[in-house]
């Protein structure tokens, strides 16, 4: 899990991003930034890979063109944070981003396996710092995705959380009628 560096040690976002224009950083570099710490991001294991071609199958199909959808992208959620989710839906189209990375999402999803604390405590309260209306986390441990809604800012924590099972179907809350089947972002049993 991600700690929060003391103030003058902390990255902002503009400083990552020098840091990869200057090449001191790569894109196979597979880090991200959270809370100002530049973090290394855990390897793929299979389910997680199939858990995140799901997942972007799923929603592709649920938001129909109303929204983008964005796999392992940077998001920028403030000044010291740039997660790059497993999947993010983010407004508009894609030549919105085309200069620009993402500032704002409808929905964020990490499928989380051996990064379940991480995804869980410190993700959650970055992603809810931003006001990102839903977070889905893919528990991959418990076969089972993780909703949390009603972001609190200030709080940097979200007001409600429910586990949705094999069966059920979620709500994308930001698109009326987009909806997706728990089935369909999990792979199969062992």
């Amino acid at each position: 899990m991600a700690q929060t560096a003391p103030v003058e040690a902390r990255h902002t976002s503009q400083a990552y991003f020098d840091l990869i224009e200057t090449g001191d950083l790569h894109a196979d570099d597979r880090v991200e930034l959270l809370e100002g710490v530049i973090v290394a991001m855990s390897p793929q294991n299979p389910r997680h890979a199939s858990a995140t071609t799901r997942v972007d199958t799923a929603l592709r199909q649920a938001v129909a063109g109303r929204a983008v959808v964005r796999v392992q992208l940077p998001l920028i959620t403030g000044a010291y944070s740039v997660p790059e989710p497993d999947v993010a839906v983010v407004p508009g189209q894609d030549s919105d981003y085309d200069d620009v990375h993402p500032t704002a999402a409808l929905l964020v999803v990490e499928i989380a396996d051996s990064s379940l604390l991480q995804d869980r405590l410190t993700k959650a309260a970055i992603y809810a710092a931003a006001g990102i209306p839903q977070y889905w986390l893919v528990n991959l441990r418990d076969d089972c995705v993780e909703v949390f809604s009603a972001p609190s800012s200030g709080m940097r924590s979200y007001a409600e959380r429910r586990v949705a099972r094999r069966g059920e179907r979620l709500d994308v809350a930001a698109l009326p009628e987009a909806l997706v089947h728990v089935d369909d972002m999990l792979p199969s049993g062992r």
